[in-house]
């Protein structure tokens, strides 16, 4: 099977395997995994922040930050296609006991002015705003990216209304390639960032959590309270390690055999439209995903009912040329 479904699907080679099988390992809880603190290190490094702490999930890391930036009684402001919002189980309610208010950006990217217009005044009745989140790039937005003047714009109107500015960077990588973007030049922008490895970067398991000193700190009390203390976490650190310095620029690959895949859909009797395509994910409408996503699997290819009309397609590391011209072939033989 050509599996399109998500680029959490990848398996690691043989370098990654032989990464993780000779990485140096201690019980993390204790501070004494040397793997974990290199990845720590090395993904703070690249993003201009103090430290990093390492987690199994982004979901995990997201919701640790939120709690770490607020308390109850508190309000967050983020898209209504954002991922902390849509596919974290609430999360933000259960551990954090804030609210939510949306934003009604275009492609899930929101604007200072979005912002502004989501800021309560300080009345009895009313949460406190208390933080801003972003996603980079956005999943229910076809992987639509921030340009860095947009995040700058962002950042200075945080900063002027004293509201924190964290990013769920899941597929962030992505989001800086497509612009040829260095990961420094976001250095100052947020107040933290979370990093997913196991998506277009490959690893098997992990995201990064990057803040100021005393947040992490912080953060690792909240991490080991929602039972994220793990022991010799370093074989997966290594992956993600070898992820980070091995499979970033490669993601220009994602993103081309996106737009040929894309092209394919455009083109394609049974698709209504395809959302614009900046990086490696690929949404496009139908009269019914399901069924367009059954007639798929019988060649032998698997994408992702998004909607009751939408379906997503995602390019990654596991998915060669060969992969993609098949798949555009099959698209291009469905007529009904």
């Amino acid at each position: 099977m050509i599996d399109l479904r998500s680029d959490t699907v990848t398996l690691p080679g043989k370098a990654m395997l032989d990464a993780m099988h000779n990485a140096k390992v201690g019980d993390d809880v204790f501070a004494e995994d040397p793997t974990v603190k290199e990845l720590e290190e090395k993904a703070a490094a690249m993003f201009g922040f103090e430290a990093g702490l390492f987690f199994p999930s982004g979901t995990m890391s997201n919701q640790v930050a939120i709690k770490a930036h607020t308390q109850p009684l508190d309000e967050i402001i983020c898209d209504k296609m954002c991922h902390i919002y849509n596919y974290e189980t609430g999360g933000w309610a259960f551990h954090s006991g804030v609210s939510v208010r949306l934003t009604n950006g275009h492609l899930g990217r929101m604007t200072p002015t979005d912002i502004e217009e989501c800021i309560l005044p300080d009345y009895d009745w009313y949460p406190n705003t208390r933080l801003v989140c972003i996603e980079n790039s956005v999943n229910k937005g076809g992987g639509s990216i921030y340009t860095l003047d947009e995040m700058k714009a962002i950042s200075a109107f945080c900063k002027s209304k004293n509201l924190p500015l964290h990013m769920d960077g899941a597929r962030l990588f992505n989001a800086l390639v497509a612009q040829n973007i260095k990961p420094i030049e976001l250095k100052g922008l947020f107040d933290t960032i979370s990093i997913c490895i196991s998506k277009g970067l490959g690893a098997p398991v992990g995201s990064v959590l990057l803040g100021s000193k005393d947040l992490i700190k912080r953060s690792r009390k909240i991490r080991k309270v929602m039972g994220g203390g793990m022991r010799q976490a370093g074989y997966l650190a290594a992956a993600c390690v070898y992820a980070l310095d091995n499979n970033i620029a490669r993601l220009s690959e994602d993103h081309k055999h996106a737009q040929l895949l894309g092209t394919a859909l455009a083109a394609n009797p049974l698709v209504k439209n395809v959302l614009p395509i900046q990086t490696n994910l690929v949404i496009a409408e139908v009269k019914n995903a399901q069924l367009y996503a059954d007639k798929l699997k019988e060649h032998g290819i698997l994408a992702q009912p998004f909607s009751a009309v939408q379906i997503r397609f995602v390019t990654h590391l596991d998915v060669s040329n060969d992969d993609i011209q098949q798949v555009v072939s099959v698209i291009n033989s469905m007529k009904s």
